[in-house]
């Protein structure tokens, strides 16, 4: 056998030795591992980012659309807004301050405009416009230092919001059943007070305290829907109302009318008495809807043909019968089928009374508890708002 030298067999030993191989493996893993790392912190927070942009793209498409609609804003004027308020937003909650960049004020905002593109269609829709706004805008994300070791310095994320609104002249027209409990217990008093006129035996008037009746809250509470209904349409154009009172039997309703004066009168002159039926009072106002007579009236007027339709139910008790239950929320079954929203107030109602009134309501957004005068009108206002808010909204 041949013998082998010193320096053979020491070579032979070497390449033997695998004791070295840990100390090679992490040499050469060792920054692969810290880039995934962080990759993975940056992923986050690139979320984060597109998060935050895309809700500042939003607000800034609604407020163009809402300036374009409801202060007659230009195009360059609401695309100007739209870039302001989207940079606004961005500084507030993406972006370093002005001084960690070495930038001023107006310069950091300069900046964050440069960043958003705003566009706005106008559609003709009747005697009005239609505006859709387009906000698309992008941040460059810096990444860490070992993100940067795969060689990306920063990350850019896009967003791209849209909204929608018209001119007032194009709001959606409406018709406004109220059907309104006017039973004995409606002439019961509220715990609200006023300074009011009283006479003493002798006939001389004097000043005093009075309260509230529930019905004369009723009166306060429509006659403040009605001055929502009128704000939003002072030419009487889209809106339509009719009204309809119930104790023990319907009483006479009055018919559709363009605003809202017949329906002012109709409640100012109720008064309380008798039991309570609300079963004829509910199916006289759905099928006034639910016709085509309204549709007719608004496409003559304002050449819409599809208006908003709404009922109004208020009670203060519970239906002298269960049937007249049974009967009032087989007639709301039907008006929510026919796409009829329903409001109702249970104003200081028990627990029947209150337990129709949540079931014949379109969903909980729709009904109102109101345990005194002042939550019978803060709700009636509440729905006048509702029903009469613009068009404004995104549309992606």
């Amino acid at each position: 056998m041949i013998g082998l030298g010193e320096n053979a067999r020491t070579s032979l030993r070497f390449l033997k030795d695998r004791s070295g191989n840990f100390g090679v493996m992490t040499a050469l893993l060792l920054p692969v591992s810290l880039a995934a790392a962080g990759v993975a912190m940056d992923l986050t927070k690139l979320v984060q980012v597109k998060g935050a942009l895309q809700d500042a793209a939003d607000s800034a498409a609604l407020a163009a659309a809402t300036g374009m609609s409801g202060r007659g804003l230009t195009d360059a004027e609401a695309i100007a807004l739209a870039k302001q308020f989207m940079a606004a937003q961005t500084a507030n909650s993406i972006a370093p301050s002005a001084d960690e960049l070495g930038l001023t004020e107006e310069e950091m905002q300069a900046k964050l405009e440069e960043a958003a593109v705003g566009m706005v269609e106008r559609t003709p829709n009747g005697s009005g416009e239609i505006y859709d706004v387009t906000v698309n805008g992008y941040y460059d994300v810096p990444m860490t230092p070992l993100t940067r070791l795969l060689g990306y310095e920063t990350v850019r994320v896009n967003v791209s919001s849209s909204a929608q609104s018209a001119t007032a002249e194009t709001k959606n027209p409406l018709s406004m059943y109220m059907v309104l409990d006017r039973s004995g217990s409606m002439g019961e008093n509220t715990n609200e007070t006023y300074t009011g006129t009283c006479y003493s035996r002798k006939g001389k008037a004097y000043s005093c305290t009075k309260y509230y009746t529930k019905i004369e809250a009723l009166k306060l509470a429509v006659n403040d829907l009605a001055t929502q209904l009128d704000t939003a349409d002072p030419d009487a154009k889209y809106v339509r109302t009719a009204a309809v009172s119930y104790n023990s039997y319907m009483q006479t309703p009055t018919s559709f009318a363009w605003g809202t004066t017949g329906v002012v009168s109709y409640v100012n002159a109720l008064t309380a008495t008798g039991g309570t039926d609300s079963s004829s009072a509910m199916a006289t106002a759905y099928n006034a809807l639910a016709g085509s007579g309204e549709n007719t009236a608004h496409q003559k007027m304002n050449g819409e043909t599809n208006p908003s339709k709404f009922i109004v139910f208020m009670t203060d008790g519970d239906n002298n019968y269960t049937s007249a239950d049974t009967a009032t929320k087989k007639t709301c079954d039907s008006a929510k089928t026919a796409g009829i929203e329903i409001y109702t107030i249970a104003f200081m109602a028990p627990d029947r009374g209150q337990a129709l009134l949540q079931y014949c309501a379109t969903d909980t957004s729709h009904y109102f508890d109101a345990q005194n005068a002042a939550d019978l009108v803060a709700a009636f206002k509440e729905i006048g708002e509702k029903a009469t808010e613009t068009m404004t909204r995104l549309t992606n």
